[in-house]
């Protein structure tokens, strides 16, 4: 059996690094909303797996589901091929819980790969190339998520990508005058996540729908983080009353499993059937095993009263974080930013804040912002017990 030091010598040394210093914990068991490092270290995990782990770690329904569908099958087919009860029955459940016109669902093995899928919907669809995208979202780093990633430091090591994306500001009157009758779709996150929590303005998420009505673009919204009751509703669209033509759906999708999805009307979704056929195929996409578990998950969260529960939540947190040195909370459910001055401030913080055992994280295009995104299973005590660490380590500067 391998030692710790072994691990953390194997970990840098063969797993592919994504930055040069890399947390390095390492876990050997999750539970609830606690991380439990190798020598026992308990961690309030305040991100959940950056927004995947809504019914927390291990939810012993999930489990449960997993070990069942074990005992039937694993991969059978590509996708599509087969019917497979896992995948028949959790599509009918998230389309039982979408508006009618999002009945069809394309599952795929990550948001990157739905945001991907999406992006071939509508050029097949409208017959277009042209997407309109916005400044400082993220949707995924493969090639064609990377194209409309709003922030040029990611894109441009890897150019050349997709021509004919124009990206635009958030919330802005010029977003609305860059669809045209050449536009494809426009993708839009429902709330601007890693630019550290920016929600749109009502009447103008609905000049947007309205918009693309008018020039016969698709209207992509992009729910892979404000999914399963991030927000305090089950989509965040529904705070908007907005309805999109197609939705990505990711993150707390498999309920822990890797897992994303892209849903439209089954009219539309057809399309991708011929001329040419399998326009669209995975090899693992909808696996059952994950079918099973992020449809467990999804029923959880559907019977705990959670979501009812995540505004309250979200004003427990408001007011506890308070302090001279903390500039701005916003916050859409329990999806949470908490603004310091600089990126080394906040870097500080959470340094802090992972030494005392609580886990968090920042946010790719506002470094200055400390991330917070929970289980929504997280009870009011822990919430307590969170803010308490938060401010505390934020002492150094004051």
């Amino acid at each position: 059996m391998s030692t710790g030091h072994d691990n953390h010598r194997l970990f840098h040394r063969h797993v592919a690094q994504t930055s040069p210093n890399p947390l390095g914990l390492e876990i050997v068991k999750a539970e609830g909303v606690y991380l439990y490092d190798r020598n026992g270290k308990e961690y309030l995990d305040l991100i959940g797996g950056i927004s995947v782990c809504n019914t927390g770690h291990r939810h012993p329904r999930v489990v449960e589901a997993i070990n069942e569908q074990t005992g039937r099958y694993l991969h059978l087919l590509v996708y599509g091929e087969l019917i497979q009860t896992p995948q028949v029955q959790y599509a009918a459940s998230l389309a039982s819980h979408l508006p009618e016109s999002l009945d069809s669902v394309y599952f795929t093995n990550s948001g990157a790969e739905a945001t991907e899928g999406a992006m071939k919907l509508a050029k097949r669809l409208t017959g277009r190339t042209e997407i309109v995208a916005f400044n400082k979202s993220y949707h995924g780093s493969t090639q064609g998520a990377l194209s409309i990633m709003g922030d040029e430091y990611w894109r441009n090591a890897f150019r050349p990508l997709l021509p004919g994306i124009h990206h635009v500001e958030y919330n802005s009157p010029e977003a609305l005058d860059a669809i045209t009758d050449r536009t494809a779709c426009v993708i839009a996150e429902t709330v601007q996540a890693e630019r550290g929590v920016f929600a749109p303005d009502r009447v103008w998420l609905r000049q947007l729908r309205q918009r693309c009505d008018d020039t016969g673009a698709l209207l992509v919204l992009d729910e892979i983080q404000t999914g399963f009751g991030r927000t305090g509703t089950l989509w965040g669209f529904q705070a908007y009353d907005v309805i999109p033509d197609v939705v990505l759906l990711g993150k707390a999708l498999g309920g822990g499993l890797p897992m994303g999805a892209f849903i439209a009307s089954r009219q539309r979704m057809w399309s991708l059937t011929g001329d040419p056929v399998l326009g669209h195929i995975t090899t693992f996409g909808g696996h059952p095993l994950c079918c099973a578990a992020g449809h467990a998950s999804l029923q959880v969260l559907l019977e705990s009263g959670w979501i009812e529960e995540v505004s309250r939540k979200e004003a427990l947190f408001r007011r506890l974080l308070v302090h001279p040195a903390i500039k701005e909370v916003r916050t859409c459910g329990l999806l949470i930013a908490v603004e310091y001055e600089s990126f080394e401030q906040n870097k500080r913080v959470i340094d802090a804040c992972i030494a005392a055992g609580l886990l968090t994280d920042w946010y790719l295009f506002a470094p200055h912002c400390l991330r917070i995104a929970p289980p929504l299973s997280i009870t009011d005590a822990q919430i307590e017990k969170a803010c308490a660490t938060i401010l505390s380590s934020s002492d150094f500067f004051h």
